[in-house]
């Protein structure tokens, strides 16, 4: 019988932290051991001057099932180092709402996993929780400056800031507040995001230090007085406790491959409803300490990979030097139309239909955004020969390249060719550039997105959200970049326009003006900002076991 994840994880001895650290390049004074196996890296003491290159992995649309984006990412990082590459990854912390919600965990899979897998996926080292803790004091100043005399005049029917929790729970989405009496606060309509969604999620992954941190904490719009102006956390003087709260979750946290390769993972925001990549503070370290750099960003091209170019790049100076964009025939086929249960079969002519998904994703990369590209075939014990050879025909004969990838069964074995291809590309001169201009207005912003990378005909925005873009252009936010929070299952925002979908519309019903991190987000379709648990959670899964020595062991995570 095949072992799980966590089964493989634990059949690793894994290197002293301090041992990885020091072929990451990071000397002993900038690291903060967290145990044996994880540390915090202070990234003030890492040298200035080299600068290495940036790889970012992305995907075809996602489905039910799966695609291996982090698993790739990580085999593709062994792989390098097996070919002797000096190497880093950067990666996202998993949140606990998909932990136990329908995802399970987020640190790879089989032979590729960054490890130890059990802390990583459940609280890590407190990051997930400073910004909880840091969303939530905001929270709690706004409404005690009401019940304490309000003397900015802040309306409790205009409070835009939501509270905070890293859990699937719907039944927080709408609630109000403040109920049981004068002496208990001020009742009002209230809710919760989740805590990868919210915006000190964002301003944590997009600030360069604790500095920079501080200064777009103090410009988040809490809400707007009864002048309709607005009432910033500056102005409740709540920055510089929130930043003190987040000190420590500042510094990126190291931890290693099953194959002992060096990996940062930090920051966590959802690339359906934030924009979905690890923190620049941990990417811009690797990129120091490293000649290469492996990176994701969340679900498909569309979603994370126009994020990472269009709002973290830009924000933070970066320039990937090349892409990989990862595909499974198990994805194809469903997006040719194959229900999941099916997906054994061996069906070539839905494999041709599917094709056009990964196609649009591959001509986004290489045209929309100009980076080389190249498809990595994540290798899946149900594919057959001919369906592999076809899809790789496919796309060579456009003049893609595409690589069979293993990594799940054989770690960085499985991905040494696909690492050379990523290397030679990074070599490649690109015309690296963005989906638009910031001196655009927010609308023809998310209108250019639609159009150029969703391949939609048009946008139609509702007269609620469009008051509100006007009314944050009146502001001064006129110049932010867009966030689109739209379904990760479709290019369009209905979920069930599979495949490569042609003329449609796409609706923005809401905004929400991120002042803090920098971005107005756009939320299209039924989009929401706190996930519930499904019908079965993993959670029902999970359980600790006593072993017989008296020690504890966590059982049914993957």
């Amino acid at each position: 019988m095949a072992l799980s994840d966590i089964e493989i994880a634990r059949s690793v001895t894994p290197k002293h932290i301090s041992e990885v650290a020091r072929n990451a390049g990071f000397t002993e004074d900038m690291v903060e051991c967290y145990g044996r196996y994880k540390a915090k890296i202070n990234a003030s003491g890492a040298k200035s001057g080299k600068e290495g290159k940036l790889i970012l992995v992305t995907a075809m649309t996602p489905t039910p099932a799966g695609e291996g984006k982090t698993t790739v990412s990580i085999g593709l990082a062994d792989g390098m180092r097996r070919r002797g590459y000096n190497v880093i990854a950067a990666l996202r912390e998993p949140s606990l709402g998909p932990v136990f919600g329908l995802k399970g965990g987020a640190t790879g899979g089989g032979r590729a996993q960054v490890i130890p897998m059990e802390d990583i996926n459940l609280h890590f080292n407190g990051d997930f929780h400073a910004v909880t803790a840091a969303n939530n004091l905001l929270a709690a100043m706004v409404d005690n400056h009401i019940k304490q005399g309000n003397e900015l005049g802040i309306d409790p029917a205009a409070v835009s800031f939501k509270r905070a929790l890293d859990m699937d729970d719907r039944q927080l989405r709408f609630i109000v507040s403040g109920l049981g009496g004068r002496a208990h606060g001020i009742p009002r309509e209230d809710g919760f995001d989740i805590t990868a969604a919210s915006e000190i999620m964002a301003i944590w992954c997009l600030s360069k230090n604790i500095r920079d941190l501080k200064e777009r904490f103090s410009k988040i719009i809490v809400g707007y007085n009864y002048e309709r102006k607005p009432i910033r956390a500056g102005d409740l003087k709540a920055a510089g406790a929130m930043t003190a709260l987040m000190l420590e979750a500042m510094k990126p946290n190291l931890v290693q491959t099953l194959e002992g390769t060096p990996v940062l993972v930090h920051g966590g925001p959802f690339a359906n409803i934030a924009h979905g990549c690890n923190s620049v503070a941990a990417t811009t370290l690797a990129l120091r300490a490293a000649d290469y750099v492996v990176t994701e960003a969340g679900f498909g091209a569309d979603l994370g990979a126009e994020k990472f170019i269009d709002i973290k790049c830009r924000e933070a100076g970066l320039r990937p030097s090349a892409s990989v964009v990862v595909a499974t025939i198990r994805a194809l086929k469903m997006h040719g139309g194959v229900a999941k249960v099916d997906l054994a079969k061996e069906d070539l002519a839905a494999l041709e239909k599917g094709m056009k998904n990964l196609l649009r994703h591959v001509d986004n990369m290489t045209n929309v955004f100009g980076l080389p590209a190249v498809v990595a075939l994540n290798a899946f014990a149900t594919d057959t020969e001919a369906e592999t050879n076809f899809v790789l025909s496919e796309c060579r004969r456009r003049g893609i390249n595409a690589i069979p990838t293993d990594v799940w069964a054989k770690g960085g074995a499985g991905a040494e060719e696909l690492a050379e291809e990523a290397v030679r590309l990074t070599n490649e001169k690109n015309s690296f550039r963005f989906s638009y201009e910031l001196s655009e207005p927010l609308e023809k912003k998310i209108e250019a997105v639609v159009k150029k990378v969703y391949r939609g005909s048009g946008v139609e925005i509702t007269p609620a959200a469009k008051a509100k873009l006007t009314r944050f252009a009146e502001l001064g936010y006129g110049g932010l970049h867009v966030c689109i929070a739209k379904t990760q299952y479709s290019f369009s925002d209905d979920p069930k326009k599979i495949g490569a979908p042609e003329n449609f519309t796409v609706t923005v019903k809401d905004a929400r003006l991120s002042a803090g991190a920098g971005f107005v987000v756009a939320l299209t379709g039924d989009i929401i900002t706190m996930p519930g648990l499904p019908k079965t959670p993993a959670a029902e899964h999970i359980d600790v076991e006593e072993l017989p020595d008296g020690s504890m062991r966590i059982t049914g995570l993957s």
